[in-house]
């Protein structure tokens, strides 16, 4: 018999070990992560102490409930078992949930975001807080320097998240001088935004109401138009008012943030379920990208933050190994350099998802990782009740 380890989790394929080493970054260093799935496990925990947290996966296992009762009879009583499967049947996780003494159960594809927020309060001691009401996530862009295309990946990705969720998507410019988001769009924002962040007592849901403005049947913009001439004072609690309000309305906020924040723009941070740091091939974003990291890291955990290369492969850019060799991984998502659509839809004012199904499939793996597009299919219940 060993000494007891923190936590260790059995995996059976490279998506669901790449979904928790980047969920739980943090805390790699007390979790060891091995291939096998729960037979594996079971084999292990029959010769050891088993972990405080113990992560198994049951895929592909004919008699999943056989093989979990086995795995309990050499648990020890205060192990907390977390699983992760294909199976979506409401049946099956009230089974394991209430009779197998599973504490939480996880369906394909697992995500860094179920991994960070499902698994990283266990492997901080405490349980996961459930959420009493229902309410949209909120989802940070952040271009590590100008020009590398934030604003851009922004616009798509609320696009992008509404048609392949039908849900409701807010696009939230916080450059209230000099946003792009409108003119890209070809709107033009209403008076109101500056005043509602630095005024949060005269703001209600009806002034929002007003505010947002129709980008497609189910995206709506939220934007502002202040000269360079005037100085803007948004303070945090207008900040936290405003995405409560826009909570309670969208499914999905995805806000276009100034780089660097200022103090009470990191507000809008504290408040985000994902950080995306978008940056370009270049020397000037991967210098960039590490001073973001660490800032979004003590901000919101290392587990909610992803990298998307903009622009790979454009004339004269960095090569994906030197790039790899900056960032110390390869980036989370990579998309092309599409300069003909982008710069065709930007001086149309539309949004060039519509017409360019290479940045649709650059997309798709970023939409499923924040949306959990993957789960919409007949286990909806199922995805409500796990809340993903």
């Amino acid at each position: 018999m060993g000494d007891r380890i923190a936590a260790a989790a059995y995996v059976s394929d490279d998506a669901t070990d790449a979904a928790l080493r980047g969920g739980l970054s943090e805390f790699l260093g007390s979790l060891q992560i091995r291939r096998g799935g729960i037979r594996a496990a079971a084999k292990v925990m029959e010769q050891t102490i088993s972990p405080r947290v113990l992560i198994v996966d049951v895929s592909g296992v004919d008699d999943q409930l056989g093989e979990l009762d086995a795995l309990a009879a050499v648990c020890a009583p205060d192990t907390k078992v977390l699983v992760i499967g294909e199976r979506q049947d409401l049946a099956f996780y009230r089974e394991i949930t209430r009779h197998l003494g599973v504490d939480e159960y996880l369906a394909k594809p697992l995500t860094r975001d179920n991994a960070s927020t499902l698994i990283g309060p266990y492997m901080a001691g405490v349980e996961p807080e459930r959420a009493s009401v229902r309410g949209g996530r909120v989802i940070a862009v952040c271009g590590v320097r100008g020009g590398v295309g934030a604003t851009t990946v922004a616009i798509n990705l609320a696009l992008q998240i509404a048609d392949s969720t039908h849900g409701h998507v807010a696009l939230l410019d916080l450059h209230l001088r000099g946003g792009q988001m409108a003119t890209m769009l070809g709107i033009t924002p209403v008076a109101g935004l500056r005043n509602a962040l630095e005024r949060p007592g005269d703001a209600d849901a009806l002034l929002f109401e007003r505010l947002a403005i129709p980008v497609s049947d189910r995206v709506r913009l939220l934007a502002a138009d202040e000269g360079f001439e005037t100085d803007p004072a948004p303070t945090a609690a207008g900040i936290a008012h405003l995405l409560a309000l826009l909570c309670q309305r969208f499914n999905a906020i995805v806000i276009d943030m100034p780089m660097p924040p200022s103090p009470t723009e990191r507000q809008a941070l504290l408040l985000a379920r994902h950080a995306l740091l978008v940056l370009g091939p270049d020397v000037g974003s991967l210098h960039n990208v590490e001073l973001m990291r660490r800032m979004l890291a003590s901000l919101i955990g290392g587990g909610r933050t992803m990298t998307v290369l903009n622009r790979y492969g454009a004339a004269g850019a960095l090569k994906r190994d030197l790039i790899k060799e900056g960032l110390g991984t390869e980036p989370d998502i990579i998309i092309p350099d599409l300069p003909k659509p982008l710069n065709r839809a930007a001086n149309l004012g539309r949004a060039a998802l519509r017409d360019s199904p290479v940045l649709q499939r650059a997309l798709a793996p970023l939409t499923q990782e924040i949306a959990g597009v993957a789960l919409r299919r007949k286990g909806g219940l199922l995805r409500r009740v796990f809340g993903r």
